[in-house]
């Protein structure tokens, strides 16, 4: 018997990477890993990246109390987000990047859409990191 109350939402299915320096990326696999990776795992001052004009994962590069990201760091979570996009995995690609605490859910918009403010894009050729295994979207 049921009380109509349902449980709590699945956790998001994500890919994980690690990058040089320990850096961890997370990128969601569908709109429903989209949004709860975006709006409700990241951390205020986590990175978010995205592909510019095209749908795909939205992807986390985890904060550290310790030190900020280098450029480096940045350009391959970045181009993690340009692999996981339907742009294409070819040539240089424009991918979004913000602090999560920059990103916000329109009212009414679909699942997995969000807004960004405080952009900077970066121009990267898609790749995942060394040693890691390439996996199709779902």
């Amino acid at each position: 018997m049921t009380d109509g109350r349902r449980g709590p939402p699945p956790p998001p299915r994500l890919w994980e990477y690690v990058l040089p320096g320990g850096w961890i990326v997370l990128a969601g696999r569908t709109d429903a890993d989209n949004e709860r990776l975006s709006l409700h795992l990241a951390r205020p001052d986590d990175w978010w990246f995205h592909h510019r004009g095209a749908p795909g994962s939205h992807v986390v590069l985890r904060a550290r109390d310790d030190v900020e990201p280098d450029r480096q760091t940045l350009r391959a979570a970045a181009a993690i987000a340009a692999w996981h996009s339907k742009g294409g995995r070819g040539g240089v690609q424009a991918v979004s990047c913000t602090r999560a605490k920059f990103v916000s859910k329109p009212r009414g918009a679909p699942l997995g859409t969000v807004e960004i403010s405080r952009e900077t894009v970066l121009k990267v050729r898609p790749a995942l990191p060394p040693g890691a295994e390439a996996t199709e979207d779902e």
